[in-house]
């Protein structure tokens, strides 16, 4: 737990952290903030520094108070990640793909009493719908940034971005300690937090 706590207690505070060890995707490494501490400032530094799809992890009960369907359910022509529709919030925006107006239907979604008539599609949010068994069973960056916020206390919804590199190729970490300095970044492993799993399941 000890090597988690920088990260969780960013989230708590609603700062960006960063999630490493993605077991799914190559390594691929991901901004994360908690969807309820979400503001247009988090949306901008995730575009700018991150570069990759900003996508709003949700549980699967989640996406069903909210009406929200994985795009392709089937087995065939499956990429294996969760992509449920895009989405976008039915009032309160302009064209949709402002940090602002981002932050707002990110807002609306996360919100308890929010339901299906809150959202329209398409829109320019994408959700991602979690596996039931969350990091062991699918041990990627969507699964650990819920599992991160539960354990911070900041909600069980996260918003993640891939960050790619100036070149456009997909980041590592020994391609952001300049920007982790510079910011004072919280990292959290998948590894770590698998492992943590295992001893409260022990």
């Amino acid at each position: 737990m000890d090597s988690l706590q920088p990260a969780l207690d960013a989230l708590a505070q609603g700062r960006i952290t960063i999630i490493i060890g993605d077991r799914l995707r190559g390594g691929d490494i991901d901004f994360c903030v908690a969807a309820r501490h979400v503001t247009p400032e988090a949306i901008n530094f995730m575009a700018t520094h991150g570069r990759g799809l900003i996508c709003l992890a949700l549980t699967p009960a989640r996406a069903v108070q909210l009406g929200i369907d994985l795009i392709n359910p089937g087995r065939d022509q499956q990429s294996g990640r969760p992509h449920g529709r895009s989405i976008e919030a039915a009032s309160g925006v302009t064209t949709g793909i402002s940090a602002a107006d981002r932050a707002h239907t990110i807002k609306v979604a996360v919100d308890p009493a929010a339901t299906a008539s809150d959202l329209v599609s398409p829109g320019h949010v994408f959700p991602l719908i979690t596996a039931e068994g969350g990091v062991e069973a699918r041990p990627a960056a969507a699964e650990a940034s819920i599992e991160l916020c539960r354990m911070a206390g900041a909600g069980d919804a996260a918003v993640i971005c891939s960050i790619m590199r100036d070149d456009g190729e997909m980041a590592r970490l020994e391609d952001l300690g300049e920007l982790i300095d510079r910011f004072d970044i919280a990292v959290a492993d998948i590894g770590d937090l698998l492992k943590v799993r295992s001893k409260t399941a022990g």
